[in-house]
Protein backbone atom coordinates (compact mmCIF):
# COMPACT_ATOMS: atom_id res chain seq x y z
CA UNK A 1 0.00 0.00 0.00
CA UNK A 2 2.79 2.56 1.06
CA UNK A 3 4.50 1.71 -2.87
CA UNK A 4 1.23 2.56 -4.45
CA UNK A 5 0.50 5.68 -2.26
CA UNK A 6 3.78 7.22 -3.17
CA UNK A 7 2.65 7.03 -6.96
CA UNK A 8 -0.03 8.72 -6.34
CA UNK A 9 1.92 11.24 -4.81
CA UNK A 10 4.09 11.42 -7.63
CA UNK A 11 1.54 11.17 -9.79
CA UNK A 12 -0.16 14.31 -8.17
CA UNK A 13 3.09 16.15 -7.85
CA UNK A 14 3.64 15.66 -12.17
CA UNK A 15 -0.29 17.09 -12.44
CA UNK A 16 0.36 20.08 -10.72
CA UNK A 17 4.06 20.75 -11.62
CA UNK A 18 2.33 20.65 -15.18
CA UNK A 19 -0.71 22.63 -14.30
CA UNK A 20 1.02 25.47 -12.11
CA UNK A 21 4.77 25.30 -13.66
CA UNK A 22 5.70 26.17 -9.80
CA UNK A 23 7.39 23.37 -7.55
CA UNK A 24 4.80 21.52 -5.66
CA UNK A 25 5.24 21.62 -1.58
CA UNK A 26 3.19 18.69 0.30
CA UNK A 27 0.47 21.65 1.63
CA UNK A 28 -0.77 22.42 -1.87
CA UNK A 29 -0.90 18.17 -2.31
CA UNK A 30 -3.22 18.37 1.05
CA UNK A 31 -5.05 20.60 -0.42
CA UNK A 32 -5.83 20.25 -4.11
CA UNK A 33 -6.10 16.32 -3.67
CA UNK A 34 -7.86 13.63 -1.63
CA UNK A 35 -5.07 11.13 -0.63
CA UNK A 36 -6.82 9.93 2.62
CA UNK A 37 -3.60 10.30 4.82
CA UNK A 38 -2.11 12.80 6.75
CA UNK A 39 -0.13 15.69 5.85
CA UNK A 40 3.10 13.78 7.84
CA UNK A 41 2.67 10.96 5.69
CA UNK A 42 2.59 12.71 2.41
CA UNK A 43 6.28 14.64 3.77
CA UNK A 44 7.76 10.99 4.25
CA UNK A 45 6.13 9.51 0.57
CA UNK A 46 7.79 13.35 -0.76
CA UNK A 47 11.28 12.38 1.06
CA UNK A 48 11.12 9.04 -0.04
CA UNK A 49 10.08 9.86 -3.77
CA UNK A 50 13.33 12.20 -3.17
CA UNK A 51 15.78 9.78 -2.17
CA UNK A 52 15.00 7.45 -4.76
CA UNK A 53 15.41 10.14 -7.55
CA UNK A 54 11.75 10.46 -8.70
CA UNK A 55 11.30 14.17 -7.40
CA UNK A 56 13.80 17.22 -6.79
CA UNK A 57 14.32 20.43 -4.64
CA UNK A 58 15.21 23.12 -7.37
CA UNK A 59 16.22 25.55 -4.09
CA UNK A 60 16.14 25.53 -0.73
CA UNK A 61 12.18 25.86 0.84
CA UNK A 62 10.82 25.63 -2.38
CA UNK A 63 8.46 22.43 -3.42
CA UNK A 64 9.45 19.30 -4.99
CA UNK A 65 9.31 18.72 -9.14
CA UNK A 66 9.80 15.51 -11.05
CA UNK A 67 12.98 14.46 -12.22
CA UNK A 68 13.34 13.06 -15.74
CA UNK A 69 12.87 9.65 -13.60
CA UNK A 70 9.87 10.92 -11.93
CA UNK A 71 7.94 11.59 -15.64
CA UNK A 72 9.42 8.26 -17.11
CA UNK A 73 7.74 6.48 -13.99
CA UNK A 74 4.25 8.60 -14.37
CA UNK A 75 4.41 7.28 -17.98
CA UNK A 76 5.07 3.83 -17.85
CA UNK A 77 2.13 4.03 -14.62
CA UNK A 78 -0.21 6.03 -16.63
CA UNK A 79 -3.87 3.55 -16.35
CA UNK A 80 -5.76 5.63 -19.64
CA UNK A 81 -4.24 7.86 -21.97
CA UNK A 82 -6.94 10.82 -22.13
CA UNK A 83 -9.83 10.48 -24.01
CA UNK A 84 -9.98 12.76 -27.26
CA UNK A 85 -13.31 14.86 -27.35
CA UNK A 86 -15.82 13.93 -29.95
CA UNK A 87 -15.45 17.73 -31.06
CA UNK A 88 -11.34 16.86 -30.94
CA UNK A 89 -11.87 14.10 -33.45
CA UNK A 90 -14.22 15.66 -35.73
CA UNK A 91 -11.98 18.67 -35.93
CA UNK A 92 -9.07 16.34 -36.92
CA UNK A 93 -11.33 14.20 -39.19
CA UNK A 94 -12.83 16.88 -41.23
CA UNK A 95 -9.09 18.82 -41.83
CA UNK A 96 -7.22 16.06 -43.03
CA UNK A 97 -10.09 14.65 -44.63
CA UNK A 98 -10.20 18.11 -47.11
CA UNK A 99 -6.30 17.49 -48.13
CA UNK A 100 -5.83 16.98 -52.16
CA UNK A 101 -3.19 15.01 -51.78
CA UNK A 102 -0.09 13.22 -49.73
CA UNK A 103 2.35 16.63 -49.57
CA UNK A 104 -1.12 18.44 -47.88
CA UNK A 105 -2.11 15.49 -46.08
CA UNK A 106 1.66 16.16 -44.36
CA UNK A 107 1.29 19.71 -43.91
CA UNK A 108 -2.38 19.71 -42.79
CA UNK A 109 -1.34 16.89 -40.20
CA UNK A 110 1.83 18.85 -38.70
CA UNK A 111 -0.69 21.92 -37.95
CA UNK A 112 -3.31 19.97 -36.55
CA UNK A 113 -0.96 18.17 -34.33
CA UNK A 114 0.63 21.47 -33.12
CA UNK A 115 -2.52 22.96 -32.09
CA UNK A 116 -3.71 20.10 -30.55
CA UNK A 117 -0.41 19.51 -28.30
CA UNK A 118 0.61 23.23 -28.27
CA UNK A 119 4.05 21.73 -28.77
CA UNK A 120 6.41 21.48 -32.13
CA UNK A 121 4.92 19.05 -34.02
CA UNK A 122 6.98 16.90 -36.43
CA UNK A 123 5.40 14.56 -39.36
CA UNK A 124 7.93 12.22 -41.51
CA UNK A 125 6.86 12.12 -44.96
CA UNK A 126 6.03 8.27 -46.37
CA UNK A 127 8.58 6.14 -46.97
CA UNK A 128 8.40 4.93 -50.17
CA UNK A 129 10.81 2.55 -49.92
CA UNK A 130 8.10 0.54 -47.71
CA UNK A 131 5.45 1.46 -50.04
CA UNK A 132 4.13 -1.18 -52.21
CA UNK A 133 2.50 -0.37 -55.82
CA UNK A 134 -1.18 0.12 -55.89
CA UNK A 135 -2.21 0.85 -59.38
CA UNK A 136 -0.09 1.15 -62.75
CA UNK A 137 -1.97 2.22 -66.08
CA UNK A 138 -0.64 2.49 -69.59
CA UNK A 139 -2.15 5.43 -71.74
CA UNK A 140 -1.35 5.60 -75.25
CA UNK A 141 -0.80 8.89 -76.72
CA UNK A 142 -0.34 10.96 -79.56
CA UNK A 143 3.25 11.19 -81.75
CA UNK A 144 4.63 7.51 -80.63
CA UNK A 145 4.19 8.80 -76.97
CA UNK A 146 3.18 6.44 -73.26
CA UNK A 147 1.69 8.47 -70.44
CA UNK A 148 3.00 6.63 -67.49
CA UNK A 149 0.99 6.70 -64.27
CA UNK A 150 2.00 4.88 -60.79
CA UNK A 151 0.17 4.89 -57.53
CA UNK A 152 1.65 3.89 -54.63
CA UNK A 153 -0.43 2.63 -51.32
CA UNK A 154 1.06 6.11 -49.36
CA UNK A 155 -1.23 7.78 -52.07
CA UNK A 156 1.43 8.74 -54.10
CA UNK A 157 0.49 9.24 -57.72
CA UNK A 158 3.73 10.20 -60.23
CA UNK A 159 2.87 10.22 -63.79
CA UNK A 160 6.01 9.86 -66.56
CA UNK A 161 5.62 10.27 -70.43
CA UNK A 162 7.80 8.20 -72.50
CA UNK A 163 8.95 8.95 -76.29
CA UNK A 164 9.03 5.49 -78.28
CA UNK A 165 10.35 5.04 -81.47
CA UNK A 166 7.01 4.19 -83.29
CA UNK A 167 3.47 4.31 -81.70
CA UNK A 168 2.92 0.42 -80.27
CA UNK A 169 -0.12 -1.02 -81.28
CA UNK A 170 -3.09 -1.66 -78.83
CA UNK A 171 -2.85 -5.61 -78.66
CA UNK A 172 0.92 -5.15 -77.42
CA UNK A 173 0.13 -2.40 -74.93
CA UNK A 174 -2.83 -4.54 -73.14
CA UNK A 175 -0.42 -7.12 -72.96
CA UNK A 176 2.34 -5.47 -71.42
CA UNK A 177 -0.14 -3.34 -68.91
CA UNK A 178 -1.46 -6.62 -68.24
CA UNK A 179 1.85 -8.03 -67.57
CA UNK A 180 3.51 -4.89 -65.53
CA UNK A 181 0.46 -5.43 -63.01
CA UNK A 182 1.07 -8.96 -62.44
CA UNK A 183 4.78 -8.56 -61.49
CA UNK A 184 4.55 -5.59 -59.33
CA UNK A 185 1.26 -4.56 -57.74
CA UNK A 186 1.08 -5.33 -54.62
CA UNK A 187 4.96 -5.70 -54.03
CA UNK A 188 7.18 -3.13 -52.30
CA UNK A 189 9.00 -0.35 -54.48
CA UNK A 190 12.74 -2.09 -54.67
CA UNK A 191 11.14 -5.67 -55.54
CA UNK A 192 8.46 -4.17 -57.50
CA UNK A 193 11.70 -2.71 -59.89
CA UNK A 194 13.34 -6.05 -60.20
CA UNK A 195 10.61 -7.84 -61.32
CA UNK A 196 10.25 -5.56 -64.28
CA UNK A 197 13.56 -6.24 -65.48
CA UNK A 198 12.68 -9.46 -65.59
CA UNK A 199 9.35 -8.72 -68.07
CA UNK A 200 11.63 -7.30 -71.23
CA UNK A 201 13.19 -10.84 -72.14
CA UNK A 202 9.38 -12.62 -72.22
CA UNK A 203 8.74 -10.51 -75.19
CA UNK A 204 9.38 -10.83 -79.14
CA UNK A 205 12.79 -9.05 -79.99
CA UNK A 206 10.41 -6.53 -82.23
CA UNK A 207 8.34 -5.48 -79.15
CA UNK A 208 11.54 -5.65 -76.88
CA UNK A 209 12.91 -1.94 -77.73
CA UNK A 210 9.17 -0.76 -77.07
CA UNK A 211 8.74 -2.99 -73.95
CA UNK A 212 12.14 -1.40 -72.59
CA UNK A 213 11.38 2.22 -72.58
CA UNK A 214 8.34 1.72 -70.89
CA UNK A 215 10.02 -0.36 -68.52
CA UNK A 216 12.90 1.62 -67.77
CA UNK A 217 11.00 4.38 -66.86
CA UNK A 218 8.43 2.71 -64.74
CA UNK A 219 11.87 1.32 -62.54
CA UNK A 220 13.33 4.90 -62.72
CA UNK A 221 10.04 6.17 -61.38
CA UNK A 222 10.39 3.57 -58.54
CA UNK A 223 13.89 4.52 -58.03
CA UNK A 224 13.27 8.69 -57.13
CA UNK A 225 10.91 7.51 -54.91
CA UNK A 226 13.69 6.31 -52.32
CA UNK A 227 14.06 10.33 -52.04
CA UNK A 228 11.50 10.91 -49.36
CA UNK A 229 13.22 11.00 -46.47
CA UNK A 230 11.55 14.12 -45.74
CA UNK A 231 10.54 16.15 -42.57
CA UNK A 232 7.82 18.47 -41.94
CA UNK A 233 8.18 20.25 -39.14
CA UNK A 234 5.20 22.94 -37.22
CA UNK A 235 4.66 24.93 -33.75
CA UNK A 236 8.43 26.27 -33.30
CA UNK A 237 6.69 29.37 -32.17
CA UNK A 238 4.89 27.52 -29.30
CA UNK A 239 8.25 26.90 -27.44
CA UNK A 240 8.21 30.55 -26.16
CA UNK A 241 5.27 29.56 -24.22
CA UNK A 242 6.52 26.82 -21.78
CA UNK A 243 7.61 29.66 -19.16
CA UNK A 244 11.10 30.58 -17.47
CA UNK A 245 11.95 27.37 -16.69
CA UNK A 246 12.41 25.78 -20.53
CA UNK A 247 14.42 28.93 -21.33
CA UNK A 248 17.80 28.05 -21.42
CA UNK A 249 16.41 24.69 -23.46
CA UNK A 250 15.04 26.52 -26.48
CA UNK A 251 17.95 27.50 -28.35
CA UNK A 252 19.73 23.97 -28.41
CA UNK A 253 15.99 22.67 -29.70
CA UNK A 254 15.65 25.16 -32.40
CA UNK A 255 18.97 24.42 -33.34
CA UNK A 256 18.60 20.66 -33.29
CA UNK A 257 15.07 20.94 -35.08
CA UNK A 258 17.10 22.33 -38.45
CA UNK A 259 19.03 19.19 -38.26
CA UNK A 260 16.72 16.77 -40.46
CA UNK A 261 18.92 13.81 -40.09
CA UNK A 262 18.76 14.81 -36.43
CA UNK A 263 14.74 14.68 -36.72
CA UNK A 264 14.56 11.44 -38.84
CA UNK A 265 16.57 9.93 -36.01
CA UNK A 266 14.19 11.86 -33.35
CA UNK A 267 11.25 10.08 -34.49
CA UNK A 268 12.96 6.57 -34.85
CA UNK A 269 12.19 3.64 -37.38
CA UNK A 270 8.45 3.01 -37.48
CA UNK A 271 9.87 -0.54 -36.16
CA UNK A 272 6.28 -2.13 -34.37
CA UNK A 273 4.16 -4.43 -36.12
CA UNK A 274 0.63 -2.09 -35.51
CA UNK A 275 0.89 2.10 -35.88
CA UNK A 276 -2.38 0.99 -33.17
CA UNK A 277 -0.38 0.46 -30.68
CA UNK A 278 0.30 3.52 -28.25
CA UNK A 279 2.38 6.22 -29.05
CA UNK A 280 6.15 6.12 -27.93
CA UNK A 281 7.47 8.53 -25.05
CA UNK A 282 10.69 9.26 -25.01
CA UNK A 283 12.14 11.60 -21.95
CA UNK A 284 15.05 13.85 -21.60
CA UNK A 285 18.53 11.65 -22.38
CA UNK A 286 16.68 9.02 -23.64
CA UNK A 287 15.61 10.96 -26.95
CA UNK A 288 19.55 10.33 -27.87
CA UNK A 289 20.40 13.60 -28.34
CA UNK A 290 21.89 16.13 -25.92
CA UNK A 291 20.03 18.84 -27.91
CA UNK A 292 17.00 17.39 -26.43
CA UNK A 293 17.82 16.86 -22.99
CA UNK A 294 15.35 19.07 -21.59
CA UNK A 295 12.34 18.09 -23.78
CA UNK A 296 10.33 15.09 -24.16
CA UNK A 297 9.29 12.96 -27.72
CA UNK A 298 5.88 12.08 -28.26
CA UNK A 299 5.61 10.05 -31.59
CA UNK A 300 3.91 6.73 -33.22
CA UNK A 301 4.14 5.35 -36.79
CA UNK A 302 0.99 6.17 -38.98
CA UNK A 303 -0.07 3.48 -41.68
CA UNK A 304 -2.61 0.20 -41.89
CA UNK A 305 -2.61 -2.64 -40.03
CA UNK A 306 -0.30 -4.13 -42.99
CA UNK A 307 1.93 -1.29 -43.89
CA UNK A 308 3.72 1.06 -41.92
CA UNK A 309 4.67 4.28 -44.11
CA UNK A 310 6.30 6.72 -41.47
CA UNK A 311 6.46 8.40 -38.17
CA UNK A 312 4.83 11.63 -37.01
CA UNK A 313 5.36 13.07 -33.46
CA UNK A 314 5.60 15.88 -31.10
CA UNK A 315 8.37 17.52 -29.16
CA UNK A 316 8.06 19.59 -25.73
CA UNK A 317 9.23 20.36 -22.24
CA UNK A 318 9.69 17.42 -19.65
CA UNK A 319 6.83 19.18 -17.88
CA UNK A 320 4.39 18.23 -20.46
CA UNK A 321 0.32 17.01 -20.50
CA UNK A 322 1.89 13.20 -21.28
CA UNK A 323 -1.79 11.87 -21.12
CA UNK A 324 -3.13 14.80 -23.88
CA UNK A 325 -0.12 14.67 -25.63
CA UNK A 326 -0.06 10.90 -26.23
CA UNK A 327 -3.82 10.80 -27.30
CA UNK A 328 -3.37 13.44 -29.88
CA UNK A 329 -0.47 12.06 -31.36
CA UNK A 330 -1.74 8.55 -31.66
CA UNK A 331 -5.31 9.84 -32.79
CA UNK A 332 -3.87 11.93 -35.81
CA UNK A 333 -1.61 9.13 -36.69
CA UNK A 334 -4.90 6.90 -37.13
CA UNK A 335 -6.38 9.68 -38.95
CA UNK A 336 -3.13 10.14 -41.58
CA UNK A 337 -2.91 6.01 -42.02
CA UNK A 338 -6.86 5.80 -42.88
CA UNK A 339 -6.67 8.73 -45.36
CA UNK A 340 -3.23 7.41 -47.11
CA UNK A 341 -4.86 3.77 -46.98
CA UNK A 342 -8.14 5.18 -48.61
CA UNK A 343 -6.17 7.53 -51.01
Amino acid sequence: MSEERRLEVLRAIVEDYVATQEPVGSRALVERHHLGVSPATIRNDMATLEDEGYITQPHTSAGRIPTDKGYRMFVDRLATVKAMSPAERRAIETFLAGAVDVDDVIQRSVKVLAQLTNQVAIVQYPSLTRSTVRHIELVALESARMLLVVITSSGRVEQRIVELEETPNEELVADLRSRIIRATVGERLPEASLNLAEIIGTFAPGDRPIVTSIVTTLSQTFSNERSDERIAVGGTANLARFGADFDTAIRPVLEALEEQVVLLKLLGEASRPRPTDHPQVRIGSETGHEGFAGTAVVSSPYGSDAEILATLGTVGPTRMDYPGTIAAVGAVARYVGRILADG
